[in-house]
């Protein structure tokens, strides 16, 4: 697979998945369940950040997961060493556009956050459909970043998110794409598509999500795309750093808030 993360492969990054998995755990996953035997296909599993969270919820199933990424791969088995669930997680390398198994391998497929950094989402759809038996189901967990709102707005904090939005589309994904699930689902030959908006509302009266959504997710994943916004001439270094600084007063009180929605679909092989 040749498409890009735009987040890197830092160790920040790394760090900051786990903070993503470990707060967003219940609000997306908390109905992320098969039936005890299944074998579950985890496509694109990174650091395995969620991984572990989900195997954990289905102690009687058993579960691969595949990633591009060697050195994502690596850290996921160290990982997975230390968690309950790990002896029931088969780790591979591979392709999502040119998958390793035969036709029909999976009873479930589970991807998330995968489609938005994918150039051709349609085709890796279609590859995991293949590996998928009749009657499986197939999980998407994807966000949108174009459904954040968030206090106190200024126009330097929206440029600066706004850079996150464009360099993704620069490498040819779509940090958007939670709008288009139901479409992209349904259009894949799926029956009986589902997709519910999962939403993440953020103020002083909860401090546990300013701290873990905004300060840990949020704001370095924006972060993360700083040189690549300077190198593509989309903002200056002083509107940068002031709308960075705009956007962690949204995690703070007395008055920041923060909203942002993602997209949970399900559908089944007919």
């Amino acid at each position: 697979m040749t498409d890009d993360y735009v987040h890197g492969y830092s160790e920040r990054e790394a760090e900051r998945l786990h903070d993503q998995a470990g707060t967003l755990r219940e609000l997306l996953h908390f109905d992320t369940l098969f039936p005890p035997g299944s074998l579950v296909l985890e496509g694109g599993t990174g650091v395995g950040a969620t991984t572990a969270l989900v195997v954990e919820r289905n102690p009687e199933v058993r579960w691969v997961s595949l990633d591009a990424s060697w050195e994502s791969l690596a850290e996921a088995r160290a990982g997975l060493r230390s968690s309950p669930a790990g002896g029931r997680v088969r780790l591979c390398g591979g392709d999502l556009y040119r998958l390793p198994f035969a036709d029909g391998t999976f009873d479930h497929v589970f991807i998330c956050f995968v489609l938005e950094h994918l150039t051709r989402p349609e085709a890796v759809l279609a590859e995991l459909l293949r590996v998928l038996r009749r009657g499986g189901s197939l999980t998407a967990v994807e966000g949108d970043h174009g459904s954040c709102y968030f206090h106190p707005e200024t126009e330097a904090a929206r440029r600066a998110w706004q850079c996150l939005i464009r360099v993704q589309a620069d490498l040819g994904g779509d940090s958007c794409i939670g709008r288009r699930l139901y479409p992209l689902l349904a259009g894949a030959g799926l029956a009986g598509v589902r997709v519910s908006p999962r939403t993440v509302y953020c103020d002083p009266s909860r401090p546990e999500w300013m701290e873990g959504f905004v300060k840990k997710t949020i704001i370095p994943m924006v972060e993360g795309v700083r040189e690549s916004a300077f190198a593509r001439g989309y903002i200056d270094r002083p509107t940068w750093e002031q709308g960075i600084a705009d956007l962690h007063r949204t995690g703070e009180a007395p008055q920041g808030t923060f909203l942002y929605a993602f997209f949970k679909g399900i559908g089944l092989k007919a």
